[in-house]
């Protein structure tokens, strides 16, 4: 029998016009060698492109944006996956489909990587869409007034501007999985594919399973699969103080062991810690529910005591809307009824502030609930996501992290984090974790490029992990680390690493603000701007700029005073300040972590 020929890879075809040929080929190979085929096989249908476009700040969107990508390719598209920072490289006026994913930030905010992109969409200039046909899923947290906002901007946006919306808008809430696959079927089912019409006729629709699994999203897995839904038991080998006894704060330095994971990590890239709830505040919202904890309630499809499931699967500090709604009903408590009302959305964000379930619990005790009616009322337990502050060269088979342990009295109570609390206290030797990968927060692939790092507090992390990686491969580009806390003397994290990286050369610049060691407090970006002539000119040799940290004020802050560099060092109008700093970020010369 012949062999039927096949294209090789260096063939200047694309993937969709080689597979043709080599459908065509084998076609006429069967005639030819005297098979039961009638005629010539025909070649595979045109597929028809489909942009997928993600807005991310930790990679959820990113990973939803490349499942997505996955399921189209098994149906009738050819898609192509953009990042929104990368919007010019598409051509507005004859795009005809779109699906756009994309989470929320800040007060509203788009994520870093989509600010550009949404300048560009609500400008007077933006094109007319009436060729569009789009949906959008936005991701976000209900616990934030603004939940899905970025979202909801561009799906109203993309209609103004005479797109036809094929799928109503999905908003998702952290524990996204089954909304956004749900989502993600019927906004492919509605994408017009009319010049596939005739071709499809008959023919056999993909097996569903080929949607994917959105189970393990954006995480990076071991042979043994371990990712957000199957964490690895890690080994806890160090827990240290880094804050000073006199100090107003507690901060640790956690050194945790992925021995035997097959985990992997890049500096940049953030530890998701999968912790368990205190097992006293457990204990005492099942005496105020009047439970002994061996109830069975449903989790995810399966029955579990209350107890586990308190500890291991739901959030029992942060009051969620449901819980808040069903206590003022069952109480019948007009004023808590009252605030609900979203008129009232600032009284009520007053009222929340250092308030828990369990306070709710022990004020309303009219309130009844069974078991299971509690937690239906919960929201899921999620793992929480830290800046890894170690290099994986400098630390084979480690990763650390640098986190604030969240402890303060509020209302008569003592109050704890759930995850940091659980780091430093109930750990013991087994945390499970798992990598969520960051691509868009990375050291220069020029290692002769400088880098300006910001990070106060416990935003320093990433930069010891950068600093560590470039002393590592022998980077030959300088350092420069702004870093602040309230007192040198008790909250200088990392002293004794930083200054000999600056004796050394690691480091070319390390400047400081500590914001109570002087009557006027000092923070970082009053420093940027003490140094703007030698920050403007490090900006100007290419040097990349990276802030890590508080996303609410910090992150503003620094953003404001780079600007003002541009401006008072560079010479710049505001406009023009505007401008360079949009072209840093298209670059991927101004990147940020920030929470």
């Amino acid at each position: 029998m012949n062999q039927i020929p096949l294209l090789p890879e260096t063939a200047p075809f694309n993937t969709e016009q080689r597979a043709w040929i080599n459908g065509y080929l084998a076609g006429m190979f069967s005639f030819a060698g005297g098979g039961a085929m009638p005629g010539l096989v025909a070649p595979p249908a045109q597929k028809e492109p489909l942009l997928i476009l993600f807005g991310s700040q930790t990679g959820t969107a990113e990973a939803l944006a490349s499942k997505i990508a996955k399921a189209a390719s098994s149906k009738s598209f050819a898609p192509r996956v953009l990042c929104m920072a990368d919007y010019t490289k598409v051509d507005w006026k004859s795009e005809g489909r779109l699906l756009l994913v994309t989470s929320t930030y800040g007060d509203g905010d788009p994520p870093d990587n989509a600010a550009a992109f949404w300048d560009f969409l609500k400008s007077e200039t933006s094109p007319q869409l009436d060729q569009l046909h789009f949906s959008v899923l936005a991701l976000g947290d209900t616990n934030y007034e603004k939940f899905c906002e970025f979202g909801k901007k561009c799906d109203e946006r993309l209609e103004a501007l005479g797109a036809k919306r094929v799928h109503a808008r999905a908003d998702c809430d952290v524990d996204y999985e089954a909304a956004a696959k749900a989502w993600m079927e019927a906004a492919l089912a509605a994408l017009p594919v009319a010049a596939l019409a005739q071709s499809r006729q008959g023919a056999k629709e993909p097996d569903p399973s080929s949607l994917g699994d959105f189970a393990s999203l954006r995480e990076t897995t071991s042979p043994e699969g371990y990712c957000k839904t199957n964490p690895f038991p890690a080994k806890l080998i160090v827990n240290r103080k880094l804050t000073g006894d006199a100090s107003g704060k507690e901060t640790r330095h956690f050194e945790i062991s992925l021995e035997g994971s097959g985990l992997e990590y890049e500096v940049g890239d953030a530890l998701g810690v999968c912790a368990t709830n205190c097992p006293a505040l457990a204990d005492e919202i099942l005496t105020a529910l009047g439970c002994d904890g061996e109830e069975a309630v449903p989790v995810s499809g399966d029955e579990l005591p209350l107890r586990k499931a308190l500890l291991q699967h739901f959030e029992i500090t942060k009051i969620p809307h449901d819980f808040l709604a069903a206590v003022a009903e069952r109480s019948a408590d007009a004023g808590l009824k009252a605030m609900l009302d979203p008129a009232k959305k600032d009284e009520l964000k007053k009222f929340l502030w250092g308030r828990e379930i369990i306070d709710l619990l022990l004020a309303h005790p009219a309130a009844k609930f069974t078991p299971a009616e509690f937690v239906a009322s919960l929201k899921k337990l999620q793992p929480r996501l830290y800046s890894i502050s170690s290099s994986p060269k400098a630390h084979p088979g480690q990763v650390h992290l640098t986190v604030a342990q969240v402890r303060y009295e509020s209302h008569g109570r003592q109050r704890k984090g759930v995850a940091s609390t659980f780091l430093a206290d109930r750990a013991g030797d087994a945390v499970p974790v798992f990598v969520q990968v960051s691509h868009g927060f990375r050291i220069p692939k020029n290692n002769d490029a400088p880098m300006i790092m910001v990070g106060p507090g416990t935003g320093v992390a990433p930069f010891r992990a950068f600093i560590e990686e470039r002393r590592a491969i022998g980077a030959k580009g300088r350092n420069w680390l702004f870093f602040g806390e309230q007192r040198a003397e008790t909250d200088f994290f990392y002293r004794e690493e930083f200054e000999a990286m600056l004796a050394e050369g690691t480091l070319a610049k390390l400047t400081t603000a500590f914001s109570r060691d002087q009557q006027e407090k000092i923070y970082v970006q009053n420093r940027m701007i003490e140094h703007a002539a030698e920050l403007w000119a490090w900006l100007q040799e290419g040097a990349h700029f990276y802030v890590c940290g508080d996303a609410g004020r910090m992150a503003k802050d620094v953003d404001a005073a780079l600007h003002t560099v541009c401006e008072t060092a560079g010479g710049l109008s505001k406009e023009a300040a505007v401008e360079f700093v949009i072209k840093m970020k298209s670059e991927k010369r101004y990147q940020r972590d920030v929470y």
